[in-house]
């Protein structure tokens, strides 16, 4: 009853802040955990290990149907989601059953594949949503100048307001955001449109202060031009459109690679991390714009998600993959107490940062950051 109380006070809260959008937030987050739990079903089905429950969320079961020897749940605390295989204990892992359909008699390597297999397919529903946004079309700021700042390389070599940046050394642009990361402190050739008429140009970018995606000021290279108000719909058709898929798939799970260095090494603060807060706020305020935004935050999320799950830290499918490692190098299983204890300690580490994080976006939220 209390978890109930408690689903209903949020959605009340959410409904309050963010109207209906905020229903697409509680959809999107659902359905990244289904196919997070998914993944370790599927696994384990393809071994033969009977999985005991699927719930999608924790606490009191709110609606749950049985079928094929497996509880199906939808649970009240929506923030999360597992499966419970046979023979499978996170915190008490002496506790093994030693039957055919048992997680307990699967090799190192097997046991690897399910748990791996969560975070995968994460990864994978990122690549199928960027997929179909490639497809469906992403609204973006128009290769078109909104206006030239005075001494830059622009300004010098002649670029008005209203000007549309057809190629960069042969590149095609589509939208004013693929035009920074193709330069650099070289001679640079310029297609352009004006009035109607293509016009050429070389230019030498020049160096000044800017942004990295970290938020961190680095020298880049800039033409000195501002985008207008005109936007576009970029599209990646047929083969570009995997492309597409596999180049922001890639570029999104090495960007949360380095922001992880980033955060450990002191480089960037620690008030940037971000909770579920945030997460709320941008899916709803994405939910409101357009379907392709949203989709493109969900893919964000889900490739978050899938990488932070392989951190080997204990609780996370990582941290159960690298006691496998343990297992498979050293010829034994980690201690039972050792495991225990790891189990908790990584429990605790995930429960700081969540509040850490939640605590920066109730700050954030109050102007204070």
């Amino acid at each position: 009853m209390k978890s109930l109380i408690f689903v209903i006070f949020i959605l009340v809260l959410g409904l309050k802040f963010y109207s209906v959008e905020f229903l697409a937030t509680v959809l999107v987050i659902s359905f990244l955990i289904f196919f997070h739990e998914l993944g370790h079903f599927l696994a384990a089905k393809s071994l033969g290990v009977r999985v005991e429950i699927f719930s999608i969320g924790f606490g009191k079961a709110l609606l749950e149907k049985e079928f094929q020897n497996t509880k199906y749940r939808l649970s009240a605390l929506p923030l999360g989601g597992y499966v419970k295989l046979k023979g499978q204990d996170d915190l008490n892992p002496a506790r093994e059953i030693f039957e055919k359909d048992s997680y307990s008699i699967l090799s190192p390597m097997k046991k690897i594949y399910i748990l791996f297999a969560g975070p995968f397919f994460n990864l994978f529903l990122a690549f199928l949503l960027y997929v179909f946004i490639a497809h469906w079309g992403l609204e973006k700021p128009a290769a078109k100048i909104g206006a030239v700042a005075e001494n830059s390389a622009a300004y010098e070599a002649g670029l008005q307001m209203g000007d549309k940046i057809l190629s960069i050394d042969g590149v095609a642009i589509q939208s004013f955001d693929a035009i920074a990361p193709l330069l650099a402190q070289r001679p640079t050739n310029l297609r352009i449109q004006r009035e109607g008429q293509e016009l050429s140009l070389t230019l030498t970018p020049k160096l000044a202060q800017g942004y990295n995606d970290f938020g961190q000021i680095v020298p880049k290279a800039q033409l000195g031009i501002a985008p207008g108000t005109e936007r576009v719909v970029v599209y990646h058709r047929e083969f570009g459109g995997l492309k597409y898929a596999l180049d922001e798939s890639l570029k999104a799970s090495t960007l949360i690679l380095k922001g992880l260095v980033k955060l450990i090494g002191g480089e960037i603060e620690a008030k940037n991390l971000g909770g579920i807060i945030t997460m709320v706020d941008l899916t709803s305020r994405a939910a409101g714009m357009s379907l392709a935004l949203l989709l493109f935050i969900t893919a964000l999320i889900s490739i978050n998600l899938g990488i932070l799950n392989l951190l080997p830290i204990p609780m996370l499918d990582g941290g159960h993959i690298f006691f496998n490692l343990y297992e498979m190098i050293f010829g034994r299983k980690i201690h039972p107490k050792a495991f225990e204890y790891l189990s908790y300690g990584g429990m605790a580490v995930l429960l700081a940062l969540m509040i850490f994080a939640t605590f920066n976006d109730i700050m954030r939220a109050m102007g204070k950051f």
